[in-house]
């Protein structure tokens, strides 16, 4: 049994399957969502920030005293269709999804005991967004279900007394933010528990340990859930589960700890933004750069999409993560189960990211750049003669390759027109018997 101590829940083993898994969905939806302007952090920026560009907006087109609260009626969710988003999310070939239960406004997608008239049953769309989302997921996919959940609430009465005495006292969390953390594991058994928002309060503050000690030892969830390291003050990249360190954080070299590159599609906003231009938006190069980079230093990716106040999946989002999962029907070898490699990238061509698949015992090269002669030459690993092959994900054929001395390859590619190319972004060489 773990003790509520970080010693203690630091030892516990990572479940497997979040190492193999490599590829996740986010989900930001809430309130935020009406507006969808700016940011999600809309309240914040609007009501504590006072910044010109959100204040200006809702003069223009809000009439006078209008509040963030009467934001809530409007979020509708009309055309949120959870078989569809869970099809989507399948198209994609990711094998987890974090939803946001509740973000920083307090707002719980689900019927929360402890959310009474700020949440999506009794306010809005009038259903339970949380266990329509779990169902679909888990009678349409073989994906984990997650849950992203906010520890504080921007303004919060109760958040702001125990903040005012340096916290101190603990109304807050004893009254609503841990009790709704027991509700969620309890009511739909996520697999990830991804917590944020520690409003500048210790680990203590929200009794952390204690809440993590209940769901390892007697959750529903106990054997397989996975956590994040967001539990407080100073606990982040240094205690819990897999470390985040920082939003979009993507170190480019092999850490210690098994670590998540969370980041978004829209390059600005975790939320939907209507005023989002096309150049906003990564292209699917960048996404695969993203996962090839992440991976090879051992990290998973949690890619963001920003759902409509109506509950659509804007078609910029649908296209880009049916394009990922194009391509990891091609090179989904290189990522899914794989470990990584004695080089994360290449030491003679750039855009070259290593990873290796330990059942088969081959090493996968994923070049981004297809180059112009038509060769591609390594200088990382070490091929024997008569005995290391190399082929091209989703290409027949084995290819043609020498030796450069004692480390170094040079590979000759395939000459295919565009329409022959197994993929468009981003190509795989699987290398077997290398040294």
């Amino acid at each position: 049994r773990y003790e509520p101590s970080w010693g203690s829940l630091d030892a516990r083993p990572l479940p497997a399957w979040f190492d193999e898994a490599k590829f996740g969905v986010f989900i930001h939806w809430g309130v935020f969502s009406v507006p969808s302007f700016g940011s999600e952090w809309f309240w914040w920026y609007w009501q504590k920030e006072k910044r010109e560009p959100y204040v200006k907006f809702m003069d223009a087109n809000y009439p006078p005293g209008f509040s963030y609260e009467d934001f809530g009626p409007l979020f509708t969710a009309e055309f949120f269709d959870p078989n569809q988003w869970a099809d989507i999310l399948k198209a994609s070939g990711a094998k987890y999804v974090v939803l946001t239960s509740k973000h920083h406004e307090g707002f719980t997608l689900w019927g929360s005991n402890y959310s009474w008239n700020w949440n999506a049953v009794d306010v809005g769309p009038k259903r339970d967004l949380v266990a329509e989302l779990a169902t679909s997921v888990r009678n349409r996919t073989d994906l984990h279900f997650g849950l992203y959940h906010s520890l504080f609430e921007w303004f919060n009465p109760l958040f702001l007394e125990d903040a005012t005495n340096a916290f101190k006292t603990r109304k807050f969390p004893t009254s609503k933010s841990l009790p709704e953390l027991y509700e969620i594991v309890t009511k739909y058994q996520p697999e990830i528990i991804w917590s944020d928002g520690d409003g500048n309060a210790p680990d203590t503050y929200w009794n952390s340990t204690g809440f993590l000690a209940w769901l390892y030892n007697d959750s529903p969830v106990r054997d397989t859930v996975v956590t994040n390291d967001r539990w407080g003050a100073g606990s982040i990249c240094t205690h819990g589960g897999f470390y985040t360190c920082s939003d979009r954080y993507n170190p480019g070299h092999l850490l210690p700890h098994k670590w998540e590159n969370c980041m978004t599609i829209d390059r600005s906003s975790w939320g939907y933004r209507r005023d989002a231009r096309l150049r906003d938006y990564l292209a699917i190069e960048d996404l695969v750069k993203q996962l090839a980079e992440t991976v090879s230093c051992g990290g998973n990716l949690l890619m963001n999409i920003g759902p409509t106040h109506d509950g659509r999946i804007a078609v910029v989002f649908e296209e880009r993560l049916r394009q990922v999962g194009a391509w990891l029907k091609v090179n989904g070898e290189a990522i899914y189960g794989t470990k990584p490699w004695r080089a994360q990238n290449d030491t003679v061509t750039p855009g070259v990211w290593y990873t290796f698949s330990p059942k088969e015992g081959k090493v996968n090269a994923i070049f981004l750049n297809w180059p112009v002669s038509g060769i591609l030459e390594l200088g990382e690993p070490r091929a024997n003669l008569g005995e290391t092959q190399v082929k091209l994900a989703g290409y027949k054929e084995l290819l043609k390759w020498v030796a450069l001395g004692e480390k170094g390859m040079v590979i000759a590619l395939p000459q295919l027109t565009p329409q022959q190319l197994p993929c468009q972004w981003g190509w795989t060489l699987q290398l077997t018997d290398i040294n």
